[in-house]
C-alpha cells in the first residue's frame, strides 16, 4: 500500500509585522523580538478555523481539478478551540465542501495532529481498498480570549490552514513511514481550567476573571523554577524528536543523514537551530525561514511549509523529507515522505 500527495492548498490571516503589533500583546518586547519572527498572521474576528480550513481545502481540490464529491476520506486536524463546543468541525467541513460521500474524522492531538493524520490515512487506505482519494486539512485559529498569541509560549501563533489531496498509488510525494511517541507526565502543561466537566462555565464562573490557558510560567512552576530540571526537559524535547525521526527513517532502511529536508514546527530561531543540530542536518535544509515569515500555524506548519517548498521547486524527485512535530500531551511525531 502506498499513497502520495497530489496537490496542496493554503490560507492565511492578514499579515502583520511583528514590530508593529508586539507592544499590543506584551510589555516584554525585547524577549519576543529575540525569537526571530518577522511576521504573524491574524484572521478577522468573524473568521473561524473552519473558514480558513474550507478555503485551503477548496484550493487544494481546485489545483487537483477534483470535485469534492470524489473524496473518500476527510480528516480535519485543528489545533485550537473551534468555533463551538459540543460540535464536530470535521463534519461541518464535509458538508460545506460538498464531500457528501466522504468519511469525516476529527483529530485533536494539538500540533502533531496533521502528522497523526498521515499515519491514520496509511491504515485507512490499507483497510479500505475502495478508498482512492483523501483530503487532510490542518489549521489553527488562535482564540485570543484564552491565549495570548505572542506571550503564552515561546512560539508566536498565527492563523492559517493547509490542506493536501492524497491519492492511492500516486507516485509523487509518497508517504513512506510514520512514528510517534507520547509522554503523559506533561499532559497538564496546556489546559484551560474552566469550561470542562471538572469546572463548567456557569453564571457564577462568568462573573470571575476571564479564564486563560496555562502559559510558560506554569511550566516553570512544574519544575519548581529549577533551571537544571527545565534544561533537561528542553533537551528531552530534541532527543525525543531525534528518536521518532530515526525510527521512521529506519522503517525504510534510511537514516537522518539520508534526509534532504527536515520540515518541523514553525518554532523560534533558537529552538529550530537546536533541533537541526540534534538531528545532524544543516539549518538550510529546514523550514526555519518560512516559519519566521509566517508564525506558528499549529498543526498546519508542516503541510504549509511543504507546500511552499514544493511550489518553489526546492523539493526534487527522490528527496527524502521528514515532517516532524511536537504537540501538547506531550507528543512527538514524524512522517517520512519521498518526493
Amino acid at each position: 500500500m502506498t499513497y502520495g500527495m497530489l496537490s496542496f492548498g493554503t490560507a492565511l490571516g492578514m499579515p502583520a509585522r511583528l514590530d508593529d503589533v508586539v507592544a499590543d500583546y506584551t510589555d516584554d518586547v525585547e524577549r519576543i523580538r529575540e525569537y526571530g519572527y518577522r511576521t504573524i498572521h491574524r484572521a478577522a474576528e468573524d473568521t473561524g478555523v473552519t473558514d480558513l480550513a474550507l478555503l485551503a481545502a477548496e484550493r487544494a481540490l481546485a489545483t487537483a481539478e477534483l470535485p469534492a464529491g470524489e473524496v473518500d476520506f476527510l480528516i480535519f486536524a485543528p489545533t485550537d478551540v473551534p468555533e463551538y463546543l459540543y460540535w464536530d468541525p470535521a463534519a461541518s467541513l464535509q458538508h460545506r465542501l460538498g464531500a457528501t460521500r466522504a468519511q469525516a474524522l476529527l483529530l485533536n492531538q494539538a500540533c502533531t495532529a496533521g502528522l497523526a493524520g498521515l499515519d491514520i490515512l496509511a491504515g485507512s487506505f490499507a483497510t479500505h481498498p475502495e478508498y482512492t482519494t483523501a483530503l487532510l486539512i490542518t489549521g489553527n485559529r488562535t482564540c485570543e480570549a484564552y491565549w495570548n498569541r505572542l506571550n503564552t509560549q515561546s512560539m508566536l501563533f498565527s492563523d492559517g490552514a493547509a490542506a493536501v489531496v492524497l491519492r492511492r498509488d500516486h507516485p509523487r510525494l509518497r508517504w513512506r513511514a510514520s512514528e510517534s511517541v507520547s509522554d503523559g507526565r506533561y499532559s497538564d502543561f496546556y489546559l484551560l481550567e474552566t469550561g470542562g466537566t471538572t469546572r463548567p462555565f456557569t453564571p457564577a464562573v462568568a462573573g470571575e476573571d476571564q479564564p486563560v490557558a496555562r502559559d510558560a510560567w506554569d511550566i516553570m512552576e512544574f519544575f519548581d523554577y529549577d533551571d537544571e530540571a527545565f534544561g533537561a526537559f528542553v533537551e528531552l524535547i530534541n532527543t525525543r524528536a531525534l528518536e521518532v525521526v530515526t525510527r521512521a527513517c529506519a522503517r525504510i532502511g534510511a537514516t537522518p543523514a539520508s534526509l534532504s529536508h527536515v520540515i518541523a514546527s514553525h518554532d523560534n530561531i533558537r529552538s529550530a537551530t537546536s533541533l537541526a543540530a540534534t538531528l545532524g542536518v544543516p539549518v538550510s535544509a529546514t523550514n526555519l525561514e518560512i516559519g519566521l515569515d509566517t508564525g506558528h500555524l499549529g498543526s498546519a506548519d508542516q503541510l504549509f511549509s511543504l507546500a511552499h517548498l514544493v511550489a518553489a521547486g526546492t523539493v526534487n524527485a527522490g528527496d527524502l523529507v521528514a515532517l516532524v512535530g511536537l504537540g501538547r500531551g506531550m507528543h512527538w511525531a514524524c512522517a517520512v515522505v519521498e518526493a
